[in-house]
């Protein structure tokens, strides 16, 4: 899992199945150094939601299989998944 910050939202209205009725949100990778913050040098990606998170919402991503098994179907097209919104970060 990633930290990762939320900073927008994608719409679609022509998606696979198994995206319906899923939010999809744009997320920046950020560190543990500094979370409040998204990190410039990492591209935007789009995260499947599965927890109500926001936009400017620091969350933990995970991805790949993980990812898909978040979500109950089992050929979900579903790479990145948002997984928690974070309340705190100490070290």
């Amino acid at each position: 899992m990633q930290l990762a910050r939320v900073t927008g939202s994608v719409v679609a209205t022509q998606k696979s199945p198994s995206l319906t009725g899923k939010k999809l949100l744009l997320i920046r990778r950020v560190t543990p150094e500094a979370p409040w913050q998204a990190d410039q040098t990492q591209r935007e990606e789009v995260a499947v939601d599965s927890v109500g998170a926001g936009e400017g919402e620091l969350v933990l991503v995970t991805g790949g299989s993980s990812a898909r098994h978040v979500f109950s179907g089992a050929n979900e097209a579903i790479d990145l998944a948002i997984v928690a919104i974070v309340d705190t970060v100490s070290r």
